[in-house]
């Protein structure tokens, strides 16, 4: 009975321990959203664009473990949200505006402001959608991936554009896009459409291993490359949609117009 007992009570304590690691990733990833607010006050902007990138790697982690072992909870999600507003919606608004805003003076933080409310809007959607919908496609731009999109920019500006002064005139443009994108209604697909315990085709292996090549062998043009594929493709394809649903209602459109004249000839023929 006593074994049977401690055995109880070690099964208890490594659940409620299992609850607390999806937590615990969960705020590293605050903290390296944390460190790269202070490295991009300090001046240090390469490395704050690379602590936005870690923090993304932990939010994908948090989630996964959550997932993988069934202790999705509303506090996790709630932390979560706060989480990504630190270190993917804050971070990389401050960092911009140190980085190349602020030459415009109040247009400069406010361009900063508005990336990082975009991202709010968008977290606070997010979390409304998941209880009300059961997608796992999202609408408008992840604010993980926005986040990338920019650190991404600024690791690779460092990497082969460092001393081109028109960074200043490209990078509020793009601030601008990625915020508008965040809060558009286009669908982008995330990895949870991608269940990784079941069976899936070979080529998803084989394009793994391609990716975790290119991150492994030069991570700052794998990154950049990946995030642009990443936006290009969700707006290519909601284009794409867009395009086939006004083609399908032209012809229908055509077929309602025809009704009333081929109603018009009906009453004019003889009985």
């Amino acid at each position: 009975m006593k074994f049977r007992h401690k055995k109880g009570r070690f099964q208890d304590t490594a659940r409620k321990g299992i609850y607390v690691l999806p937590n615990a990733l969960t705020l590293c990833g605050m903290f390296c959203g944390f460190f790269a607010i202070i490295q991009a006050v300090d001046g240090n902007y390469l490395l704050a664009a690379w602590a936005i990138v870690v923090a993304n790697i932990f939010d994908g982690l948090d989630g996964w473990i959550a997932r993988l072992t069934n202790t999705s909870t509303r506090f996790g999600v709630e932390l979560d949200s706060l989480s990504d507003l630190v270190a993917f919606g804050v971070a990389p608004a401050v960092m911009m505006y140190k980085w190349a805003l602020l030459p415009f003076e109040r247009l400069g933080w406010a361009a900063a402001f508005l990336f990082a409310a975009c991202g709010a809007l968008r977290l606070a959607r997010f979390n409304v959608q998941t209880v009300t919908s059961s997608s796992k496609s999202f609408k408008g731009l992840p604010i993980p991936a926005a986040a990338t999109v920019i650190a991404s920019l600024v690791i690779f500006y460092y990497e082969f554009w460092e001393g081109i002064p028109e960074k200043h005139f490209f990078f509020p443009l793009i601030i601008i896009v990625t915020s508008l994108l965040m809060v558009s209604t286009l669908k982008f697909h995330g990895l949870k459409e991608i269940d990784f315990r079941e069976k899936k085709p070979f080529w998803l292996l084989i394009l793994f291993v391609v990716i975790l090549f290119f991150l492994l062998v030069h991570p700052q043009i794998a990154i950049f490359v990946f995030a642009m594929i990443y936006v290009s493709v969700g707006i290519i394809e909601n284009t794409w949609l867009l395009l086939k649903r006004r083609g399908e209602k032209h012809p229908a459109e055509q077929a309602v117009a025809a009704l009333p004249d081929s109603a018009g000839e009906s009453k004019n023929e003889p009985h």
